[in-house]
Formats: C-alpha cells, sequence, structure tokens
C-alpha cells in the first residue's frame, strides 16, 4: 500500500490481537489496514520490532481464577474452527491441559470449584490415580490434578497470527509489512510513520504488546517484563514415550509453578518440550530494552531452573538438546487489559498478563469494538 494514502481504520501491531482486530473489523465491511512486520529472521541482526508470538506452543484453556478471562476463553475457543476454515490454516491440538499441584494448596482445590460452577467439563485425579492417568509424572504422591479434556490442550501463535492475518486480507484488509514508528493526531485524522512515508487513517487501533506505551509515547500505567523460556529437543523414542502429555499447569509458589508444553514439532523439523515460569520479573522499560532483550538470547540462569523443574516432573526425562528462548508480557496491576479509547480517533488493546494468546481472537474483536466507539471505557487501568 504506497504511502499517504488514506484509509477508515488501521490497526498498528500485526500480532495476537492486531490480527483478529483487522479481521473482524474487515468482515464488518470496514476499510481496515493492518500495519506490522513479519516475524525477523534473525533475532542477533535484527534492528526492529520483536513480537512474543513467535512459537508453536501455547497453552488454551476455558479454566481461569477470574471470570473475565474465563469469558475471553470460552468465545475465542468458540472460533477456532471458524479462523481455521476462513484461513486454512490449522493452528490448535486438543489435547487437554492438567493442572496439578499439592492437593493442601488452596489454589488447586479452586480449579474443580470454578470449572463446575463455569460448567468446564474437568476430571480430578490424585495420588495413585493421578500417576495412573498420566504415567509421565515422576511424582503423583499429596498431588491433586485437574484434568480439562475438550477445548484445552495448545495452539501455535506463529501459525494462528498467519491464519488471522489471511483470514483479514480474504476479508478485505489491506497488509502493511512494515513496524510503526510512531503516530500523529489531528483534527481531521491520524498519520502513522513507516519507513516508507506515512500512512492517514480517520482511526487507529493500537495493538503493539510490549510497544504500546513507547508507540503511544505515554504510559498507561503496564509494564513489559522479560521472560525466558527453556525447549528440550527429544528423539524419536522419547516422542512416542509422551504421545499422550497435555499441556500442564503446575500450580505453587512463584519460581516453582512452571507451564507445560507437551511435545511439538516445530519448523526446524524437531519435536521440542517447552516450559517458562521466571522466578523474577525483570522490567523492560523502553523500547531498547526489548531489543536487546531479544537480542540477548534470554537468561541462562532461568533456564537452568527451569530444566531442574521438568527433569523433577516429567520421569526419566532424556533430551538431546536444550534452548533458551527470549520473550516478553506486560502486566498491569488489576489483571484486566487496557482495552479502549484513548481519544476521540486513537484506541488500544494491549496489557495481557501472558494470558491473551489463547483468547486473543476475543480480545482482538473487542480492541475492534472500541475503535468504533461500542467499547466506550477502557477494561483498565
Amino acid at each position: 500500500m504506497s504511502a499517504n494514502k488514506a484509509i477508515k481504520l488501521a490497526v498498528i501491531g500485526r500480532g495476537l490481537i492486531g490480527s483478529p482486530a483487522a479481521r473482524h473489523l474487515s468482515k464488518m465491511g470496514h476499510d481496515v489496514a493492518l500495519i506490522g512486520p513479519d516475524e525477523p529472521a534473525d533475532y542477533s541482526r535484527h534492528s526492529g520490532v520483536f513480537g512474543s508470538h513467535y512459537d508453536e506452543g501455547r497453552i488454551t484453556r476455558r479454566f481461569d481464577p477470574e471470570p473475565f478471562w474465563v469469558q475471553m476463553n470460552c468465545a475465542a475457543i468458540s472460533r477456532y474452527d471458524e479462523i481455521s476454515a476462513e484461513s486454512g490454516v490449522e493452528f490448535y491440538r486438543e489435547v487437554g491441559v492438567l493442572h496439578v499441584g499439592r492437593s493442601e494448596n488452596p489454589n488447586v482445590t479452586s480449579v474443580g470449584k470454578i470449572t463446575a460452577e463455569a460448567e468446564i467439563l474437568c476430571e480430578a485425579y490424585s495420588d495413585t490415580r493421578l500417576a495412573e492417568r498420566f504415567p509421565f509424572l515422576r511424582s503423583t504422591a499429596g498431588m491433586l490434578g485437574y484434568f480439562e479434556p475438550r477445548n484445552a490442550g495448545h495452539i501455535s501463535p506463529r501459525r494462528l497470527v498467519r491464519a488471522q492475518t489471511i483470514a483479514a486480507e480474504r476479508a478485505g484488509a489491506r497488509i502493511i509489512d512494515e513496524p510503526a514508528l510512531g503516530i500523529s493526531e489531528s483534527g481531521s485524522g491520524v498519520t502513522i510513520r513507516t519507513r516508507s512515508g506515512g500512512v492517514d487513517a480517520e482511526r487507529v487501533l493500537v495493538a503493539a504488546g510490549g510497544y504500546t506505551q513507547s508507540l503511544l509515547g505515554q504510559s498507561l500505567g503496564f509494564t513489559v517484563y522479560a521472560r525466558t523460556v527453556a525447549m528440550f529437543r527429544l528423539g524419536a523414542a522419547e516422542v512416542q514415550r509422551l504421545a499422550g502429555m497435555p499441556s500442564m499447569r503446575c500450580i505453587g509458589p512463584k519460581g516453582d509453578n512452571p507451564y507445560i508444553l507437551p511435545p511439538i514439532p516445530y519448523p526446524d523439523g524437531q519435536t521440542w518440550l517447552k516450559l517458562g515460569g521466571d522466578p523474577v520479573d525483570l522490567p523492560l522499560e523502553s523500547e531498547a530494552d526489548i531489543k536487546d532483550w531479544f537480542k540477548s538470547g534470554g537468561s541462562i540462569d532461568v533456564a537452568d531452573g527451569l530444566q531442574k523443574q521438568i527433569l523433577d516432573r516429567i520421569r526419566d526425562l532424556k533430551f538431546e538438546e536444550r534452548r533458551v528462548v527470549p520473550c516478553m508480557t506486560t502486566y498491569g496491576d488489576k489483571d484486566l487489559p487496557c482495552i479502549g479509547p484513548l481519544s476521540e480517533r486513537v484506541a488500544v488493546a494491549f496489557g495481557c498478563y501472558g494470558k491473551s494468546a489463547k483468547c486473543s481472537d476475543e480480545l482482538g474483536r473487542l480492541g475492534g469494538m472500541a475503535l468504533l466507539g461500542e467499547v466506550t471505557a477502557k477494561l483498565a487501568p
């Protein structure tokens, strides 16, 4: 799309929230441009923006301790088939999710109560029954697990973004494969600065994840934190042994509460088991900090701790290689995302506490509604 061509609506951020916002708006018949670059081929040499969806594994489930997120999850998961049909891209595997921890932990027992109230199918297992149902677990003594077998498992965030982008483009959206460098608002519209020039729009939704506040030039009360993921390459025998493994949420104190993805094939042709769960929050206070973090390759110390945790939880795990991967997430203080108008012509949709991948389609839809003036108050802060 050429610079200076006026459009009705622009969405900045071709990631997990921006791409579905463009899909929903385009399907409603609006003139939409979706602005954002492709995934960089080489992190270490990349000088532009980064995203957290450059991966093949995120847990998806309906359960959440907070009703708002249950609502978001259920709405988004109900549209997975629709997104795949519109794009021709598969991104979801229903392998279930196991929520597991010490039986005396109230955060574990609350899973059963919340799922029952929300009418989410969930099976309870403890001690020997837990070991029988999930034989890959190293130890189950004194443990309690709740298993969501339906509408739960894992998605590829990378493939989901691709699916949303294809579906948005098929519905009429125009894709601008460039990062937004800044925006300026006037009485007649908004100009978005890119490397090739300016793009003029009547209204703009900023859904740029960890870059949102720096792009706007103002704080909205959210902090971007560095995250480290450890990945373990598995041989064929281990892949076969763990074939029935679901996604897992290990409930416990911070630093000993990893999420674990089952073996997943990656674009390199290898199968990797992945987990994350940083013990300490490391704030990334500027755009330069974010770039430096992604180029750094992540924290070896955190990865060492994650390796110990996976070996403590998966019986006799044998892996052939470990990989350390940087990521980021954005937190406020209310456990609610920031979705709503900032001005007459600019709205935002970001700040999702590491919860957005599975429910991003609904968050993007809400962002689109905010841009149209149909969500009139920010959810947070």
